[in-house]
């Protein structure tokens, strides 16, 4: 997960959409609210096919021998859930420290507001180090048109991939799984146009392909984090011509 750019002072002014109406609200920050001396912190509001709206939330750290606890607060100050330590990624970085990423799914609450989120990380010497991310409760539509998709026609290399833009999006990113095995063969970087040319060597001819596209609204945001809005799109098929 990468940390968001440094920002000596930022004044930054959003219009929300909370409980049907338009707040104001003008906010100045000095220094990264998602990182503290433990790791980084960051929840994203998630609209994927067939479920209920969810939260991801996430705490990432170099430190994770020292973690006790790693809890999370609405912005009423009430606990939303607790992470658990067993359940993590291992990120192995070449030159650096390994770093552990702490991740949680949960179903919004019925109650959920806009606001800032909090996670207190307690450490074995039992110091909490707080850090925030700042949600706003308004979701983001899934792509849809997706282009190549259908079983009665094959497709020549090289493939293209294109889809309707999504309202209030700026970034996409690909995900181009085997359709039987559901192995991934090709994962993009953050793209800002919607569309992509798959690079030569990841596709096979003859072979059947499933993809997905995941939406986001913003990247590497010092106020709402990696992105605040996320939604994936259902799964579109094709297959290459021999």
């Amino acid at each position: 997960m990468k940390m968001i750019k440094h920002l000596s002072v930022a004044v930054l002014a959003l219009s929300m959409f909370a409980h049907n109406s338009v707040a104001e609200e003008s906010v100045v920050l000095t220094e990264d609210p998602h990182s503290n001396e433990m790791g980084f912190f960051d929840i994203h509001l998630c609209n994927w096919p067939e479920r209920p709206n969810y939260f991801k939330m996430l705490f990432s750290s170099e430190k994770y021998e020292q973690i006790e606890t790693m809890s999370v607060y609405t912005p009423d100050n009430q606990l939303l859930v607790t992470l658990d330590k067993t359940k993590f990624r291992t990120l192995n970085r070449k030159n650096k420290h390994d770093k552990r990423v702490y991740l949680l799914d949960i179903d919004v609450p019925d109650l959920a507001t806009s606001g800032w989120y909090r996670i207190d990380v307690k450490n074995m010497d039992g110091n909490i180090y707080h850090a925030r991310d700042y949600v706003i409760m308004t979701r983001l539509g899934i792509v849809s048109e997706m282009q190549p998709s259908g079983d009665d026609k094959k497709f020549n290399l090289p493939i293209r991939l294109k889809w309707k833009p999504v309202p209030g999006a700026k970034f996409y990113q690909v995900f181009v799984r085997d359709r039987w095995t559901e192995k991934m063969v090709y994962e993009s970087k953050i793209l800002d146009t919607p569309e992509i040319k798959i690079p030569d060597g990841k596709l096979e001819q003859g072979g059947d392909y499933s993809w997905t596209v995941h939406a986001r609204d913003t990247n590497e945001h010092i106020l709402l984090g990696d992105f605040h809005m996320g939604s994936m799109s259902e799964k579109a098929l094709f297959t290459v011509a021999e």
